[in-house]
């Protein structure tokens, strides 16, 4: 599992992820977020993102989660991301963030089949909205895909309407 970027979200999720047997390294060029990072059982790199994803040479076994929130660092590694064959590219934002993450990407060239493998926003709709229960989220979504469960619907509360997942 690859976290683009450090910070609580990416501690929680790093924390729930290495008891479920996920293999974690952290990507983030920014020294003020991995200074002091230091969480045990997580690989950290210090360059680029989309040059973390083309060194790790992904495969089927593989999960790309960008948590920045800054389009300079997600964006060229999800589009690196979503032309291998992990089985999970996602990143974090809301809907309306996550719309326009799909427009730039697409203007970028990348094809319909590769943007609609990317889980955006990512994880699944649990209500909450601190780090912990983010990062819950992203590990159910995350392991549903890893165990093969597939989710094909998703109760939105939000906007009383079943939508496909």
């Amino acid at each position: 599992m690859l976290l683009i970027g450090g910070g609580y979200l990416s501690t929680y999720v790093s924390m729930m992820a290495i008891p479920l047997g996920y293999a974690v390294t952290l990507c983030d060029p920014r020294p003020e977020y991995v200074a002091e990072l230091e969480i045990p059982g997580v690989n950290v790199v210090r360059t680029m993102p989309d040059d973390a994803v083309i060194e790790m040479k992904l495969d089927a076994r593989s999960a790309v989660i960008a948590l920045t929130h800054d389009p300079k660092l997600d964006d060229f590694a999800l589009i690196e991301a979503l032309e291998t064959r992990a089985f999970y590219v996602g990143a974090i934002g809301s809907r309306r963030n996550s719309d326009a993450r799909r427009e730039r990407l697409s203007l970028f060239g990348l094809r319909d089949a590769a943007l609609a493998n990317l889980r955006c926003p990512v994880g699944l709709y649990l209500g909450g909205n601190s780090p912990p229960e983010i990062a819950l989220s992203i590990i159910a979504d995350v392991t549903a895909r890893r165990n093969g469960i597939p989710i094909t619907e998703l109760a939105d509360v939000r906007l009383g309407k079943t939508i496909a997942g």
